[in-house]
């Protein structure tokens, strides 16, 4: 099998494309990136995708927050038609408009597996409960799962 890596600019317009071609069509991207830790992982997990305009506060969006610049965050504020994202792995939000939202993540590939953990399950809604109530004292959990702490430190 032959591998190909296009930069996002070049790759996420074309899996727009794709899912807005037929309705109800989904779409797997490979995620990458931190901004979506400790649940998902970069170069390891993938993201169901469907294009849905149906979205909600807690909902994972592919969304583009600059021209060309695309990110898969989680809604945390809608108002008006201002949205407000933050990656679960983020200490800082990004903003964009409901327009600018693109897909909308139902599931997500982990850890290699053949099934997908379903943003309608009650997996993700426990994580996605306790993980959004946890910001305030995110940045220290953060700290402590990130990989650049030496082992030593993690005992």
């Amino acid at each position: 099998m032959i591998t190909k890596q296009l930069p996002n600019e070049e790759f996420i317009p074309f899996v727009i494309s794709e899912l807005e071609s037929v309705e109800g069509k989904t779409v797997t991207l490979p995620l990458r990136g931190r901004s979506m830790r400790p649940f998902l992982e970069d170069g390891r997990d993938n993201a169901l995708l469907i294009c849905d305009k149906n979205i909600n506060v807690n909902d994972a969006v592919l969304a583009e927050i600059a021209p060309k610049r695309f990110v898969l965050h989680r809604i945390v504020a809608i108002d008006d038609n201002k949205v407000t994202l933050l990656g679960d792995g983020n200490l800082s939000p990004e903003h964009c408009t409901l327009k600018d939202i693109k897909a909308k993540a139902i599931g997500f590939y982990r850890k290699g597996r053949k099934t997908a953990d379903m943003t309608s399950g009650l997996k993700w809604r426990i994580y996605s409960w306790w993980w959004t109530r946890l910001y305030p004292i995110r940045r220290y959990l953060l700290f402590i799962l990130h990989p650049h702490i030496p082992a030593r430190f993690k005992k």
